[in-house]
């Protein structure tokens, strides 16, 4: 495919500067298409979804195709219960109910994905999860914001689980679970390992379910998250997160994070890409008034 790339060259000359525009033709190739399998299961009652789709050129504008002709299947290991996932709507889900789940504290699970001849499994466990105690918030002017916004300013409280070395993914949303705010990752209360152990969330956690330059506003509702995860699946989330920010003058060379979705024929060069993962959550929200 055919795309232009603009590269601008500023030079300095004495006080002044003159700039110079080079236009380039640049073909860029397709690439190897994938299948990406986005599988999150948690402990939350109600439906839960799996997202099965292709990869399209970096420089697409079309939505990634859906996969409809797998063979999807969550396993409990720890009581042998087998979930079976319909596809409907663009997504594989399993519906125990409103008030039942499928997903339980300290169960271990493998999904196995089937797509023509190739078999794809995976495991994780659902780790115990802390509560979120309260959320308060600060008003903030703009002359007294570091963002120069006006507006409220959110923290949770909460305390980290003793006894062992915790992974956490704390997601913020405004006013419904279909408006992600921000996302924060901690170890422990921290962003380190061997540093605390039930201790409460550093602040830069606690304040980073608020949007930097984007304050929350009067009557608005605040609705965090905290979800466990294992070590595996914490890594996981700092990568993607760490290819979703990766920008400006000194960004490195964008790359696929690697799956943990592995092929049961070990002669095979099939490969998928995307991730199994497993949460215990729980929820808190709070109104601005």
């Amino acid at each position: 495919m055919k795309r232009f790339l603009y590269i601008f060259s500023i030079l300095t000359a004495g006080a002044g500067f003159t700039a110079c525009e080079d236009v380039i033709d640049l073909d860029v190739p397709e690439g190897k298409t994938y299948t990406v399998v986005d599988a999150w299961i948690t402990n939350a009652p109600g439906k839960q979804d799996i997202r099965i789709t292709q990869t399209v050129p970096y420089t697409s504008t079309q939505p990634a195709p859906v996969v409809d002709n797998a063979v999807v299947i969550l396993s409990d290991l720890t009581d042998g219960t087998t979930y079976n996932f319909t596809f409907a709507d663009g997504v594989y889900s399993y519906d125990p109910g409103a008030d039942n789940s499928i997903g339980k504290l300290n169960h271990a699970y493998r999904l196995r994905v089937q797509l023509g001849e190739e078999i794809f499994e995976a495991t994780d466990t659902i780790r115990n999860v802390p509560a979120i105690d309260s959320i308060t918030y600060e008003y903030k002017k703009e002359e007294d914001a570091e963002s120069g916004e006006e507006g409220y300013y959110a923290r949770f409280h909460g305390r980290d689980l003793p006894g062992q070395t915790d992974y956490y993914w704390i997601r913020s949303y405004r006013n419904s679970l279909a408006r992600k705010e921000a996302d924060v990752f901690a170890i422990n209360a921290a962003f380190n390992e061997g540093i605390t152990d039930s201790a409460v969330f550093i602040t830069p956690i606690s304040e980073g379910i608020t949007k930097y330059d984007k304050p929350f506003q009067l009557n608005e509702t605040v609705i965090v998250r905290i979800a466990s995860c294992t070590k595996a699946s914490h890594t996981f989330l700092t990568h993607v997160e760490s290819q979703l920010n990766n920008g400006g003058l000194f960004a490195s060379i964008l790359q696929n994070v690697k799956s943990n979705l592995v092929n049961t024929n070990t002669a095979s060069q099939a490969r998928v890409l995307g991730w199994f993962g497993t949460s215990g959550v729980k929820y808190n929200e709070k109104v601005i008034r």
